[in-house]
């Protein structure tokens, strides 16, 4: 049972295609630090980037520039395909980290080459787009994906916060670009990092 079972089609372009579209199942095999709301277990990278993707087309009405939902959605989708390779790195481990962008790069090589190159590069380019936060829809996509760990966390008693000793200040770089591109949401944002201080969930400074 697994890939080994694959019957090809004899068209080499779709033969690919379903090739890449089995090896992303591998998403739901990595788990990530944030837990569900129900706090039965912790998310995968498949569900996360499903979430984010339908709040994509939710929250435009708070972006400070006008945004192309469709392609934030886009990227939403496929902005975590390199850590099938790369594994997930969690935003608050300084360690980790630091050799991130290598991991990742190494893992794009290996994983949009597996795609028909129009389509490979198509999708790297969107993922390199979101990455660098600097177009009006990636910064949009970032926010998503700030937003909706934060949202986990102010329901289930700061867990990824508590679990990493985290500090209101790595918490509010992190959420710098939501400041930055959706201010009335980072209104709420601070309502919550300042009930999280309070109730012990991060610490102070």
């Amino acid at each position: 049972m697994g890939i080994q079972d694959f019957i090809e089609s004899k068209n080499i372009r779709l033969d690919r295609q379903l090739r890449f579209t089995a090896e992303i199942d591998k998403m739901t095999s990595i788990l990530r630090r944030t837990v569900l709301i129900d706090g039965s277990r912790r998310e995968n990278d498949a569900e996360h980037s499903w979430h984010i993707a339908v709040m994509a087309l939710i929250f435009s009405e708070y972006a400070s520039e006008k945004v192309d939902i469709g392609r934030a959605v886009k990227m939403c989708v496929v902005h975590d395909l390199v850590e099938i390779y790369a594994g997930d790195t969690f935003a608050y481990d300084v360690d980790a980290n630091l050799d991130k962008a290598e991991r990742e790069s190494k893992a794009a090589d290996r994983l949009f080459s597996q795609l028909p190159p129009d389509q490979g590069s198509e999708i790297r380019a969107l993922w390199e787009e979101f990455d660098a936060m600097e177009t009006p829809d990636s910064k949009y996509a970032a926010c998503m994906d700030r937003i909706q760990p934060f949202l986990h966390n102010t329901l289930t008693d700061g867990h990824t916060w508590v679990e990493g000793g985290t500090n209101r200040a790595a918490v509010e770089k992190r959420v710098e670009i939501i400041r930055d591109f959706m201010p009335e949401v980072y209104a709420w944002v601070e309502k919550n990092i300042d009930a999280a201080v309070e109730k012990g969930w991060l610490i102070s400074g």
